[in-house]
């Protein structure tokens, strides 16, 4: 007889959504809701399931918050939760975050902005 097994991580994204003024990068946005977790599968069934970590990504700017568990495990059962600062724990700053140079100068021209452009739009050349 033999087993066939295996240990992965695995990702729930929720049916969630919150509109929201970021914190990060101070645009309008919404907040998307998931968890992670590990998972332990027999037959490619999966059996038991743990270090489970609920996260909330911004929308605008992609920014990274660790959700509080007992809010996330209300998410999980379908309750009418409201996500407020306090439940949230920066995990990363995101494209235009707090900590991040969000004025860029292209080395060509000198053209200065504080938009998210690849390219500048004077002259072409990328960021």
């Amino acid at each position: 007889m033999f087993f066939i097994m295996g240990i992965t991580d695995g990702r729930k994204d929720f049916d969630f959504h919150q509109m929201m003024a970021c914190g990060a990068c101070g645009a309008y946005g919404r907040y998307q809701v998931f968890m992670t977790y590990t998972v332990l599968s027999l037959f490619f069934i999966p059996c038991i399931k743990w270090n489970r970590h609920y996260y909330v990504q911004a929308s605008c700017c992609n920014a990274l918050y660790e959700l509080d568990a007992e809010i996330g495990k209300r998410i999980a059962r379908g309750g009418d939760v409201e996500i407020l600062p306090q439940h949230l724990r920066p995990v990363h700053p995101g494209n235009r975050g707090n900590g991040w140079n969000t004025t860029k100068q292209c080395r060509n021209c000198g053209f200065t902005t504080t938009e998210d452009y690849e390219f500048c739009p004077k002259c072409g050349l990328r960021f």
